[in-house]
């Protein structure tokens, strides 16, 4: 069935890409863009790393004046409470994806490290300091996500809606990006958050449905796929992120593209937990 099912998309869509073409032709010219050589344009003598593979180290004084106005807005990340490897790298930037609701989250899943505990409230004056710090950081594109808040009647919809406003009015010219949880499949919450239109609306699928049940449960695969056909049906930008090497099959990636393609997915990050 599945098989069949990706020949039918196929047909609707076009072939799908050879992965490994893609890597051939574009590998270069996205090392160049990241400022690194590629792989193939340079051997390493024996004993040493090829200089592709050794990344410069990040400004951290740079991160360090980053994490000190987040912390004088008491504003926390997901760099931060994930604990993100590449925190610095990313701080020394000036980005950041900032996470409203708190920093301890209802559910359990085995690939994130965020806390697993009871939330606290809600602090009602966020969505303004989130603002306050678009526009003092000068960000010209904001990423905003939570934990999940399965202790909230909507899910905390609401607020990652007040959120979006709150930067609209303080920062017109800045794009906003949601990366929401799937609310528990309600839909009024959903379009809660699709009415304060965000420029993207990402929802992460984060693996193949076989897996779900031992990596996302009590998360839904469906669910997710429901989320995400409902805000593309709204006209947002539906935006969608794959973990890669958790023991799929390259057949199941293949159902999830398909599936997430059907669902009106139209932006797809993938990579490693």
């Amino acid at each position: 069935m599945p098989d069949e099912r990706i020949t039918s998309m196929e047909r609707r869509t076009g072939a799908f890409v050879d992965i490994e073409e893609v890597k051939e032709r574009f590998a270069a010219s996205f090392c160049d863009l990241r400022g690194y050589l590629p792989p193939q344009k340079e051997k390493a003598q024996a004993g040493e790393r090829p200089r592709w593979l050794v990344k410069e180290a990040a400004d951290l004084q740079a991160a360090n004046r980053m994490e000190k106005k987040l912390s004088h807005l008491h504003l926390p990340t997901v760099c931060q409470s994930a604990r993100c490897p590449n925190l610095a790298e990313c701080f020394s930037r000036g980005t950041a994806t900032f996470m409203i609701l708190g920093t301890r989250c209802t559910r359990r899943c085995l690939f994130c490290a965020v806390d697993k505990q009871t939330p606290g409230p809600v602090d009602r004056e966020e969505p303004g300091r989130v603002a306050k710090a678009v526009r003092l950081m000068g960000i010209t594109h904001t990423v905003v996500t939570s934990v999940t808040r399965d202790d909230l009647p909507d899910g905390g919809a609401e607020h990652f809606a007040e959120t979006i406003r709150q930067i609209r009015e303080k920062c017109s010219d800045v794009s906003v990006e949601v990366l929401t949880p799937d609310f528990g499949g309600s839909v009024p919450a959903v379009e809660a958050v699709c009415r304060a239109r965000p420029d993207v609306f990402n929802h992460n699928i984060e693996t193949v449905p076989r897996l779900y049940d031992r990596i996302r449960s009590p998360a839904r695969y469906r669910r997710s796929l429901a989320v995400l056909s409902y805000a593309a049906s709204k006209g947002l930008a539906a935006k969608s992120g794959l973990m890669l090497g958790l023991g799929e099959t390259k057949s199941e990636i293949k159902q999830t593209l398909a599936d997430l393609k059907i669902a009106g997915c139209s932006l797809l990050a993938l990579g490693p937990p």
